[in-house]
């Protein structure tokens, strides 16, 4: 079912996008400030020593034109003039320092908060059913965890406090000019004016650049990764050139979303220096003509000109801060759209604990379907005594690994009941049902670190004895004992340091160590060597004693060896029987043995 399950988790992916998308930028940062609390504590004093900041700037030229006005009536009055030096040298050295600080305060909450949320956001992700895990919504969820949050990192770090700053400068300056002069800030205000719809212009259309930017950045997070981890596929196969070619094409998509993207910020800057530069001649001229007549001194007009420059100075970050910001606004959006997914497995608060030992399952009438795609499981009923051994068998596309991924709970059934060891299993504990039931995937995934640690991962309390034990209960310590550095040997990231059938080994004896009561095993297709088979084969016969185990079957031995054979087509269980029964009565199984023995024939 990998197609629909691909079709249908982008739709919902794409769904919760939307929803976010048709938030504004304001609703966003209230949200955003919701999911991360930790942005609020010391806000206020963060706030007041950035507000500080902006103070020191404002009063310099206040003194300044003191200094130019009283300074030097009846020669010069030195102790006037260093008084007033020195108080502004100690106004700059203190806005320094307290931007310093402000910065320290910002960056440290900032990072806090930023934490909360990447592990917040990481957990999340893991408690979404399989219909969110396809391969080809990985790419967008790595990209949502670290690129998304770095871009919030820099808006946090910076962005944010600029605004209040800039803010309060903007409006501290345009409060001093008007009280130097009424008529002189009414001729700068009347030049700025037309400048403001311009901006709000250029910000609307960057929201939506900057949000098919984000987009990009995921597709092509995803289309690389396909092909990074398919690299031994693709120089197989000699596909180099159109694995370029599709890589370039969401580069080049890239590039194009943000050369548009940039064309709006790129205009911000000269359009602030335009108007910035007709404000001041404006001034300078009204002033020089009616300057006198309107009661504006010398030094009032040069405090004038400084307070236009200090008004339009956070212009000139203007670009960067718009971009920023929209980066921050479509990053959290994205966000909070993972963050909106529902998440379908919610675990028990008083959950209920497996019993230990072999464990029955009791599957009654479950149907199983993405949140709008057709049913993937239909009406599935059937009975494992407690102790067997199962062989699920199918065509691609039958559903038996749905199945499978259901009795572990990576989803819940749509209706019916789903009961292990008789305990419905959406009521059994967490932490219980991870130590009772135990997958072991089809590629034996291993994490990158030796392979001590990845069969550590079964029980978090096992010693280093305790592993060595799950490798000799299975047959397996003197192949452990062959690495080349025993088990401190690296598995490499994703195993790869490994072949498959030995990361099939690794895995076999992480699922030992947890002893768990029902086993799942989606057995590898991928060919292996004779002497690794029979490894292979002697550990799963050891892994399986005295549990149940439910195999989903890609090998004729597997089935053969096993007390039932459970056959899935389109969803449906349509036969059950031991095999030889099975082969006799010509259904489905007997097609699908008739294929199995061609293709060893062959």
């Amino acid at each position: 079912m990998t197609a629909p399950i691909a079709d249908q988790t982008a739709n919902d992916a794409h769904d919760h996008e939307e929803s976010t998308r048709n938030l504004g930028a304001i609703a966003v940062l209230k949200r955003g400030v919701h999911e991360s609390p930790e942005l609020l504590r010391g806000f206020v004093l963060t706030a007041v020593m950035a507000l500080s900041t902006a103070a020191g700037k404002l009063a310099s030229p206040i003194l300044i034109s003191q200094v130019l006005d009283h300074g030097f009536t009846g020669g010069f009055q030195s102790r006037y003039v260093y008084t007033r030096v020195a108080v502004v040298a100690v106004l700059v050295v203190a806005s320094w320092l307290l931007s310093q600080s402000t910065y320290r305060r910002v960056v440290l909450a900032a990072e806090n908060s930023l934490y909360g949320l990447r592990v917040k956001l990481f957990t999340h992700i893991h408690t979404l059913s399989i219909a969110d895990q396809s391969e080809e919504r990985r790419g967008a969820l790595v990209s949502r965890v670290t690129n998304d949050i770095e871009q919030l990192a820099l808006f946090m770090e910076w962005g944010g406090v600029a605004w209040i700053r800039d803010t309060v400068q903007m409006l501290g300056a345009y409060i001093a000019m008007s009280l130097i002069s009424g008529r002189l800030a009414l001729v700068a205000f009347a030049v700025l004016i037309p400048m403001w719809p311009i901006l709000r212009f250029l910000q609307k259309r960057m929201v939506v650049a900057y949000g098919n930017v984000r987009t990009g950045v995921g597709s092509l997070m995803s289309e690389t990764s396909d092909f990074l981890m398919g690299s031994a596929v693709v120089r197989a196969y000699g596909i180099q050139d159109q694995s370029v070619k599709r890589v370039y094409a969401q580069i080049e998509s890239v590039y194009q979303a943000k050369a548009y993207a940039n064309r709006f910020s790129a205009t911000i800057f000269p359009t602030g220096d335009l108007f910035g530069a007709i404000a001041v001649a404006s001034v300078t001229a009204a002033g020089a003509r009616w300057g006198f007549g309107w009661h504006v001194s010398f030094g009032n007009m040069v405090a004038f000109i400084f307070f236009i420059n200090l008004f339009l100075e956070p212009l000139g970050e203007l670009s960067e801060q718009f971009d920023q910001t929209q980066n921050a606004i479509s990053s959290w959006r994205k966000i909070l759209g993972v963050l909106d997914i529902p998440a379908d497995v919610v675990e028990p608060i008083d959950g209920q604990s497996l019993a230990a030992g072999a464990l029955a399952v009791s599957v009654r009438n479950v149907n199983f379907s993405y949140r709008t795609g057709g049913l993937v499981l239909d009406g599935v009923t059937i009975e494992l005594p407690a102790g067997s051994h199962i062989a699920v068998v199918g065509e691609t596309g039958s559903g038996k690994t749905t199945f499978a991924k259901l009795l572990c709970r990576l989803a819940d059934p749509s209706s019916g009941e789903l009961l292990v060891g008789g305990v419905e299993l959406r009521t059994v504990d967490a932490r219980s049902r991870r130590n009772a039931i135990r997958l072991v995937p089809q590629d034996g995934f291993l994490f990158a670190t030796t392979i001590r640690e990845n069969v550590r991962y079964g029980r978090d309390d096992a010693t280093d004895q305790d592993v060595l034990d799950a490798f000799a209960q299975l047959g397996l310590a003197d192949w452990a004992n062959r690495l080349p550095e025993g088990l401190d040997t690296q598995a490499g990231e994703r195993g790869d340091a490994l072949s498959v059938g030995e990361r099939q080994l690794v895995a076999l004896a992480r699922a030992q160590l947890s002893a768990p009561g029902l086993l799942i095993l989606d057995e590898a297709t991928s060919a292996v060597d004779p002497e690794t088979d029979q490894a292979l084969t002697i550990a799963l016969a050891r892994l399986g004693e005295g549990r149940t185990t439910v195999a989903i079957a890609h090998r004729l031995s597997t089935a053969e060896r096993a007390d039932s054979v459970v056959v899935f087509d389109k969803g449906r269980i349509v036969e059950v029987g031991h095999h030889e029964e099975l082969v006799s009565a010509g259904g489905h199984y007997a097609k699908l043995y008739e294929s199995w023995l061609g293709n060893t024939r062959a």
